[in-house]
């Protein structure tokens, strides 16, 4: 049985963790091993986590990285062969570990993988495979839905919540993990993205379950975020045939979201953040060179993930009207076609 390091980074995650430790802690099978990145927590994250789970290793991140750099310095700790990304705030329901493993163990070509996220004491789900539209805008699938609705097989998914990702420990090295200049948000999308781009292959595993205790707004610095980390990973991964077919949508985007952010209130986080990608513009271009020298699909394989769906609970009622849905479809089927 392959063995698991599950990989947890911790900011001010003291109360979070007093529920999801013993539940984890229940999984740890021989062989397995919990490292916990302390992101210099003002509360006492680091004494709960060798107190629940007096096995693990507390890893010092030094200062508050972010999530995408402290998740790499967990992996990079780790000796396991499968890696499970959890959320502090992540309850692994009884048999996660043996699910988790499972398309590992069957040989099912998948090269990253996540369990079903549910929220709500299990009765809604959080995320059931997450959706990215073809702009970048990503969400987790089905948020919000009755359980019931949830698909119960294992298939291939757009891209992972971060929530809960299972990643083989030869593909994450393989791929770089994420990005740490994301500092957080969009890491796991951009690490989806390169890995199909690279030819790989992503699914969820239903039965191994977590509960998440989600929370969508945080306030202006997630839609600054939110925002930089779109556009960056638009800059270096998109196919060169794909941005020239879009970017007449992709202005058009720009100017929905600065007319939406200010009626919002997080006009200033929207410009702050299109500011700052500017700014690392040049290393972008730079990472895309080393991308795309790496892509084996084209552009054609590598859309037929994206939506022209904005059916996010959290976009507002707009992005669903009759006519914006028309116009989306119709534009998606023209580029679509006119790809190679």
């Amino acid at each position: 049985m392959p063995s698991i390091t599950y990989v947890i980074v911790a900011f001010n995650s003291a109360a979070a963790l007093r529920t999801s430790l013993p539940a984890l802690a229940g999984e740890v099978r021989s062989g397995d091993e919990v490292v916990v990145v302390d992101n210099a927590s003002a509360d006492d994250s680091a004494a709960v986590a060798r107190e629940l789970c007096p096995g693990a290793r507390v890893v010092d991140g030094g200062g508050n990285l972010g999530f995408a750099a402290g998740a790499n310095l967990g992996a990079a700790a780790a000796t396991s062969e499968l890696l499970v990304f959890l959320n502090p705030d992540a309850t692994v329901a009884p048999g996660f570990g043996e699910a988790i493993r499972r398309p590992l163990i069957e040989g099912r070509g998948w090269h990253a993988w996540m369990g079903l996220v549910t929220s709500d004491a299990g009765r809604v789900i959080n995320s059931s495979g997450n959706i990215v539209h073809f702009t970048g805008i990503g969400w987790a699938g089905q948020a919000g839905s009755p359980l019931a609705e949830a698909d119960l097989t294992s298939h291939e998914v757009a891209y992972l919540s971060g929530a809960c990702m299972a990643v083989p420990r030869d593909v994450w090295e393989r791929h770089g993990g994420f990005p740490e200049r994301y500092f957080m948000y969009q890491e796991d999308l951009d690490f989806c993205l390169r890995v199909r781009l690279a030819g790989g292959r992503i699914g969820i595993e239903p039965a191994a379950r977590v509960e998440h205790d989600y929370e969508f707004h945080k306030g202006a610095d997630k839609w600054r975020y939110l925002e930089r980390n779109r556009l960056s990973l638009l800059v270096r991964l998109y196919p060169g045939a794909l941005l020239a077919l879009i970017l007449p949508a992709l202005l058009a985007t720009e100017a929905a979201l600065l007319a939406v952010s200010f009626s919002g209130g997080w006009g200033g986080a929207k410009l702050r953040a299109n500011a700052q990608w500017l700014r690392e513009l040049p290393l972008l271009l730079r990472q895309r060179r080393a991308i795309q020298r790496e892509r084996v699909i084209g552009a054609r394989e590598f859309a037929q993930w994206l939506t022209p769906e904005l059916s996010s609970p959290f976009l507002g009622p707009l992005a669903r009207a009759g006519v914006v849905r028309f116009g989306l479809r119709a534009y998606w089927r023209c580029v679509r076609a006119l790809l190679h």
